[in-house]
């Protein structure tokens, strides 16, 4: 286990950290957010919770995504979703200290830095005691709940990544990221004002990793059982094909990696 670079004795209060509809609640950037870090990243440690309006969105393979459509993004098929909030942000390493005292990462240190090298499971543990502190029911997003915030949710204009379709101004991949994590919040927000849902780290879902039907559905929640869980966005280590909208990646749930991180979600 990497040394911590957290101080306990300036934590914030677990409510603030995790704070739903802090912030303005149809995107963009709230007010009194904090710049830190030398790269201006965002303080991803409040206000940090945006409120996704439901709607009806095709999942999968969409037009914009061209020819770089693998097989599991098909068919495309519409699906209905209630509302739902999101973060803002990918969860950081000082969030995840806050909560489990620890500091997995395999990269580098940071308190604005997404948390990196944590499974499924180590998820699962982290949202338990959160919402054991809080008093709240966080939960990562399904995988359509995800693909619907990444693709701009009800204010949409079709890109390929989430925010745009120049990769370089929206994510941290491969061509661009020496090779590591960046600061939450340093390039471009999509529709939404939720950041690096391109790049920077794979996001776990919650879904098991399962094939698309052709059916319209309301809600989906993935399939019941499962050898593989489903992250979803690509990483800094990754071309920009992996960082679009409707591509699907799947991890062993006890799977960490330098590359894996997670954003959470809540039910109004």
């Amino acid at each position: 286990m990497h040394k911590s670079i957290f101080n306990t004795a300036v934590a914030a209060a677990i409510a603030a950290v995790f704070c739903i509809g802090c912030g303005n609640s149809g995107g963009g950037e709230s007010g009194g957010k904090t710049e830190v870090g030398s790269k201006g990243g965002k303080n991803g440690s409040d206000r940090d919770m945006v409120l996704v309006k439901g709607g009806t969105f095709t999942m999968g393979c969409t037009a914009e995504q061209g020819n770089d459509c693998a097989d599991d993004e098909k068919p495309s098929h519409s699906v209905t979703l209630s509302d739902f909030y999101i973060s803002k942000y990918e969860v950081t390493q000082k969030q995840w200290y806050e909560i489990m005292g620890s500091n997995p990462t395999g990269l580098t240190e940071g308190e604005n830095l997404p948390v990196d090298n944590v499974s499924w499971n180590d998820v699962q543990e982290f949202i338990q005691k959160l919402n054991e502190k809080t008093g709240k029911k966080y939960r990562l997003p399904t995988e359509a709940e995800w693909e619907y915030a990444a693709r701009g949710g009800n204010k949409s204009k079709g890109y390929k990544y989430s925010g745009g379709n120049d990769i370089d101004a929206v994510a941290w991949y491969g061509e661009n990221s020496g090779g590591t994590t960046h600061p939450v919040g340093t390039k471009q927000a999509n529709e939404l004002g939720l950041y690096d849902m391109s790049g920077n780290l794979w996001e776990w879902v919650s879904d098991w990793k399962g094939n698309y039907s052709s059916f319209s559905v309301t809600d989906p929640q993935g399939p019941s059982s499962g050898s593989n869980r489903v992250p979803r966005g690509g990483s800094w280590g990754n071309d920009a094909e992996s960082c679009r909208v409707s591509y699907r990646d799947y991890n062993d749930p006890d799977g960490r990696d330098n590359y894996l991180g997670f954003r959470l979600a809540v039910s109004p």
